[in-house]
């Protein structure tokens, strides 16, 4: 059977190709076929539009939808869907949704003035209350489909990538009273599960509702906070060296000053890490 975290590793340099072209693709796909359509039912009609016309309103529509995939996936990082926090960032999505709908329709409707006035033509848009009504009708949909998109594929590539969990604590049921410092981590692959010992792990960073375990070349995300996980690592080993970073102590090799006052540190096998100066004066004591 392969080993999925190699896998992984192997897919790494084509991650943001990959991403960046299935957005490229699924938005030239679907302008294409909409237009198609949109001009087959104008013609069926009867309607006088020109052919470019009907590829103006898809493309354009869909060219800023493509614009706004970063900021989506920034917001979705910035309030997380997951079952504890869904109550709280729920208003969040529905305010999300009608910013993204608003600079949805203000966009495409500048671009398609820009196009029509190249032919010499005017592009109408209006009444402005009801066709923003109608219009959010049906991006309120992409919006979601967009974040669910995002979502399961985040969800997939962690499945892939490997997660892991304190092993004192139950996967379903009521949460146990928080106990001591963890000893192990129970490590879930793609059909494998093992576990590692909190010395195992090499540096820690805190990625949204997550801290990534970096353990031997790999990541595994932990559903934590770094300031939780730091309250429960043995201080005499792990310290926190950045707001987004902790560092087992074992790892270090030096520590290099910068002119701002914070350091640079580097690891015995060639990874650096931040260090922030509220942290430096710190971590040169121990």
């Amino acid at each position: 059977m392969p080993d999925p975290s190699t896998s992984y590793q192997r897919f790494q340099p084509w991650r943001r190709p990959f991403e960046i072209g299935y957005w490229l693709v699924l938005t030239l796909i679907n302008g294409v076929a909409n237009s198609v359509t949109v001009l087959m039912d104008v013609r069926r009609v009867g309607l006088g539009f020109a052919a470019w016309e009907p590829a103006t309103w898809e493309l354009s529509s869909g060219v800023v939808m493509l614009a706004l995939v970063p900021a989506l996936v920034w917001f979705t990082r910035r309030y997380p869907l997951h079952w504890d926090t869904l109550r709280r960032h729920l208003p969040w999505y529905l305010l999300g949704s009608l910013a993204f709908s608003l600079l949805h329709v203000l966009a495409m409707v500048a671009l398609r003035k820009l196009v029509y006035a190249s032919q010499g033509m005017v592009y109408e848009f209006g009444p402005w209350p009801r066709e923003l009504f109608y219009e959010y009708l049906k991006d309120v949909r992409s919006f979601a489909s967009m974040v669910v998109m995002i979502e399961g594929y985040r969800f997939i590539l962690r499945r892939w990538q490997g997660e892991a969990s304190v092993l004192d604590e139950p996967d379903e049921g009521l949460a146990k009273p928080p106990v001591g410092r963890p000893e192990r981590f129970l490590v879930r692959k793609l059909g494998r599960e093992f576990l590692v010992t909190a010395n195992d792990i090499e540096w820690l960073q805190a990625s949204g509702n997550y801290v990534n375990l970096h353990m031997a070349g790999r990541d595994y995300p932990l559903r934590s906070t770094l300031g939780g996980l730091e309250a429960r690592l043995d201080p005499a080993r792990f310290v926190r060296v950045h707001r987004s970073y902790m560092l087992n102590l074992d790892q270090l090799a030096s520590i290099e000053p910068t002119d701002s006052g914070d350091a640079r540190l580097h690891l015995k096998d060639g990874t650096m890490l931040p260090c922030s100066r509220r942290y430096r004066d710190s971590l040169k004591a121990l």
